[in-house]
């Protein structure tokens, strides 16, 4: 098998309300069974001792049955959270290309996330215009939203 992407990690407080919020806004699907890894070889794993990790995987939308997943787990003992940035090295966002981004945006309000920074619309060249805000989910976690304006062939 050629390599292929399979999911990226969240790390939660609270893995089931962070689920749904993902399941609700951005139409991910629960996928496979639920997680309790626990046991010898998650300390080998982790390289953590008596360690839980509980949660799931939820399919992202428009990638098929065999898509990539957000796997969102919590451990019986997370580190203590502190405020993401969009210029921190490492992973910064996760990015959803949505219909209408006024409306995932009251939608993502309603549901405990905010704002990050603020909407814009700008000109790339031979790609067309796009529609793009920051916000974060109700774990601080930076998920952008955008929407193309792409001219059609005429």
């Amino acid at each position: 098998m050629a390599t292929r992407y399979a999911h990226v990690n969240i790390i939660a407080n609270d893995w089931r309300k962070l689920c749904e919020f993902y399941e609700q806004v951005f139409e991910c699907e629960p996928w496979s069974s639920e997680r309790d890894h626990h046991g010898p070889h998650i300390d080998a794993l982790t390289g953590m001792q008596g360690m839980r990790i509980q949660g799931r995987h939820l399919r992202v939308p428009g990638h098929g049955d065999h898509g990539p997943t957000i796997e969102i787990f919590t451990f019986s003992r997370n580190e203590q959270d502190t405020p993401k940035h969009l210029n921190q090295p490492g992973f910064a966002h996760l990015a959803f290309e949505v219909d209408d981004v006024d409306a995932k945006r009251a939608q993502i309000k309603e549901l405990g996330g905010g704002d990050y920074g603020q909407l814009v619309t700008i000109d790339i060249a031979d790609a067309g215009k796009l529609t793009l805000i920051y916000m974060t989910d109700p774990e601080g976690n930076i998920v952008e939203l955008q929407k193309w304006h792409r001219e059609s062939a005429e």
